[in-house]
């Protein structure tokens, strides 16, 4: 990775509905312009995606989705309206954005639920993305939130069983997500702690395959705790607001656009097949898989990222 960055540039973009989506400018002004779109729902963007970039070469940008961190009103307020935070929403936020510092094409590097992001984003504007650079790739499909909050409880049974034993009785045989989405949404504050410290602890779980794993420390902030746990619950108890499979039907919109997909072969929480899949109806997208990798940067994938990232930073 490249060494740390501080931002030229940085402000608050009012994009309605009472939100402020907080921006930054990094490396080089008159440089190729890229996106960074952070994970989640309910990450934010930190300032280790911008070592990712090569600071000479690259204009990069960085946002926090709406709720998320320097972004206003927080998620983590019980009382800020979540029913304007959609998948929608953060797309319309994006073309805001790139208008607003007056960029016409830009790369988007994602991970994780950023990576369904940016898809989204690319397969709506196409003519706004120069290249795409995603990791940990996912597409939000029932099936994925069904592998996520269910299924993996094969692999992990102990501690599924205290992850779906954190609802209603009522509650353990349906859609878990939306269980949860209730809890941390209750009147009592104490009922919603609960809630959101057990998403979590079972976050920090389904990530953990690839060795070396260590609990994520964020989730010791009790505030950012609560607000990622009530914006990914949020989402995926939406089904991320988008018909299911969306993403990958559609994935031939994405012709034209080159794209690298880095894929950790142990990512117990985001399975390679979506990847690939992807790569079937996209030409243009190389899988590259990470035979020790997880979910995450971690285990040589952050170096492959860097590595495409260098490979279109001087591509027309």
């Amino acid at each position: 990775m490249y060494p740390p960055i501080e931002p030229y540039a940085h402000g608050m973009l009012d994009v309605g509905d009472g939100q402020r989506v907080y921006w930054e400018t990094c490396g080089n002004p008159d440089g190729r312009p890229a996106l960074v779109v952070h994970g989640g729902p309910g990450s934010g963007a930190g300032a280790s995606w911008r070592r990712l970039f090569d600071p000479a070469a690259y204009r990069i940008v960085l946002f926090d989705q709406r709720g998320c961190e320097r972004s206003t009103p927080p998620a983590s307020d019980p009382s800020t309206d979540l029913s304007v935070n959609t998948t929608g929403h953060l797309l319309a936020d994006m073309e805001l954005l790139r208008a607003h510092l007056g960029i016409g094409r830009w790369l988007l590097c994602g991970a994780s639920w950023g990576s369904s992001l940016a898809l989204a984003y690319a397969q709506r504007h196409p003519g706004r993305v120069s290249a795409l650079v995603l990791f940990s790739v996912v597409a939000n499909t029932n099936r994925e939130i069904e592998w996520v909050t269910r299924d993996m409880g094969r692999a992990f049974p102990q501690e599924w069983a205290r992850f779906r034993g954190g609802v209603p009785e009522a509650d353990r045989d349906g859609d878990l997500s939306a269980a949860y989405a209730r809890l941390v949404n209750d009147p009592d504050p104490a009922v919603r702690e609960q809630a959101a410290r057990d998403w979590c602890d079972w976050e920090d779980v389904h990530v953990s395959l690839a060795g070396g794993f260590a609990p994520d420390p964020r989730f010791d902030d009790p505030v950012f705790r609560y607000g990622f746990a009530r914006l990914v619950t949020h989402y995926f108890a939406n089904r991320g607001f988008q018909p299911d499979g969306q993403v990958l039907r559609d994935a031939g919109r994405l012709a034209g656009i080159p794209g690298v997909l880095v894929q950790g072969r142990l990512d117990v929480s985001g399975p390679p097949d979506i990847a690939w899949l992807l790569t079937q109806g996209w030409p243009d997208a190389r899988l590259e898989i990470v035979e020790s990798g997880g979910h995450g940067g971690g285990h040589g994938i952050g170096e492959r990222v860097v590595a495409a990232l260098d490979e279109f930073a001087t591509a027309g």
